[in-house]
């Protein structure tokens, strides 16, 4: 399935309509990028399926998996060109091809475009063509870039995200990292599924990471690319690179395909991606994305591989499970997710500046000192939006974005806590303890909110909330 913008015209020469292609007849082209040219075809009317014609205007088949087509027997042909390159782009191109092909025969998936087989073009006619590279698949009716276009709601905004995480949960299981994960990649099916697609970035992984070319779209990547070392295979390659794609997506998606980060170029855009990254900016994210998405989105734009590590795709698909049957549920890592909301709003920050420390010993009664696991953290004397910790609304709602009040604390903060709770909804913290024990504490003012058990040391014996 292979749906790409229309056709602009480059100068390069095309295959006519009409033109066979193995068992395939060109109908028209319908789209390009940096190395293909794709084109709509539909199947020849004698053709078995079982050999590809030879000779002027025919293909040879190589190895690939064969699959049927959808209802009317269309599809999409990639075809990458080599003639005319340079040896290292030709290399280049025969070795996108050859992950695409790699990765369809080794780890097919619902969520992924299907490869139905691969040719390589004889076209004696056409020389600039002639021994290219086709990829037979599966064709789109659109991408999520043409969505973005006309808008999206909520719940058809949600269905897209979680075909998304289902197939990145695929790919990153397999042992593969997308690398070029953008809403053009993700198409949308005659039967309005989801599906990745472009995989000649995709890279395999060897243990942790693999090695790619320093290519790649500048608005996904994410900001510790533009500062890896080029070494002998290239740059280092994770799976926490794509879970930042991810976050750029879901805020185009609910924010009418706004990127997060501000500029007029991507260039402009990806610096003030790293100046977020090195603490330099916030997080600013529009006003217009849905809570549970907003933090969502934080927690993949996590500023390093580090702090993004947690939020694998499962994860994030378990919790979009969660939320969308509204199922109760709490998140993994709760601190990483809450720390990434301080740059999302201003008003967090100034909030926070109302909250202080109060004097007087630490095994009081009714008093709780925060704690944060985080070693980088509990040093720290300039009260670091970073830094910042989240109380709740409500201990029986999952500890997430939507359930959390403005006000921020940090470190060895002292709360009073008037009340415990027992039963509330399980936190782990990131040492992996786990508690269902909340005390409800007080805040200048009226306001009360709800410290976990795992956020501090303390363990006064209070009276049981009602």
């Amino acid at each position: 399935m292979v749906h790409a913008p229309a056709f602009r015209g480059s100068g390069q020469e095309l295959l006519p309509a009409g033109h066979r292609v193995g068992d395939w007849i060109v109908t028209e082209p319908i789209g390009e990028g940096g190395w293909a040219t794709v084109y709509a075809a539909r199947r020849a009317e004698e053709a078995t399926g079982a050999a590809a014609t030879d000779g002027p205007g025919g293909a040879h088949p190589t190895d690939g998996p064969v699959g049927p087509v959808g209802a009317d027997d269309t599809v999409a042909l990639k075809v990458l060109p080599t003639a005319g390159l340079a040896p290292r782009q030709a290399r280049q191109v025969t070795e996108a091809a050859r992950r695409e092909a790699e990765l369809a025969r080794t780890a097919p998936h619902p969520r992924l475009v299907r490869l139905l087989d691969t040719l390589t073009l004889a076209a004696p006619d056409h020389p600039a063509l002639d021994g290219a590279t086709v990829l037979v698949m599966e064709r789109a009716r659109g991408t999520l870039r043409d969505l973005l276009a006309t808008g999206v709601d909520e719940d058809r905004g949600g269905r897209i995200i979680a075909g998304i995480c289902e197939g990145l949960a695929h790919l990153h299981r397999s042992g593969w990292v997308h690398t070029d994960l953008k809403p053009e990649n993700v198409l949308i099916g005659r039967d309005g599924e989801v599906r990745l697609s472009d995989f000649g970035l995709a890279i395999e992984l060897t243990g942790t990471h693999g090695h790619s070319a320093p290519m790649g779209t500048p608005d996904y990547l994410p900001p510790e690319r533009w500062k890896e070392p080029l070494g002998e295979h290239g740059v280092r390659i994770r799976s926490t690179a794509d879970i930042w794609a991810l976050g750029i997506v879901i805020h185009e998606v609910f924010a009418a395909g706004v990127p997060p980060f501000p500029g007029a170029t991507p260039t402009a855009r990806s610096a003030a991606a790293q100046q977020y990254a090195e603490g330099r900016a916030d997080l600013r994210l529009a006003a217009g994305v849905p809570p549970f998405w907003r933090a969502l989105a934080a927690d993949c734009l996590a500023p390093t591989h580090a702090a993004r590590a947690p939020h694998t795709a499962e994860s994030l698909l378990a919790r979009i499970r969660a939320h969308r049957s509204g199922r109760r549920s709490h998140r993994p890592r709760p601190r990483t997710a809450l720390l990434a909301l301080a740059g999302c709003a201003a008003a967090a920050a100034v909030t926070a500046a109302v909250f202080w420390p109060h004097p007087g010993p630490a095994d009081h009664p009714t008093r709780v000192r925060v704690f944060n696991a985080e070693r980088g953290c509990q040093d720290r004397t300039d009260r670091d939006p970073r830094c910042s910790l989240g109380l709740a609304v409500d201990p029986l709602r999952p500890y997430t974005a939507e359930n959390v009040i403005p006000t921020r604390v940090w470190h060895d903060d002292l709360l009073d806590a008037d009340c415990q709770l027992p039963t509330g909804l399980p936190v782990i913290d990131e040492e992996d303890r786990t508690s269902t024990l909340w005390y409800r504490v007080h805040l200048p003012g009226p306001t009360t909110a709800w410290l976990p058990a795992v956020r501090t040391k303390d363990r006064p014996t209070l009276v049981r909330c009602p």
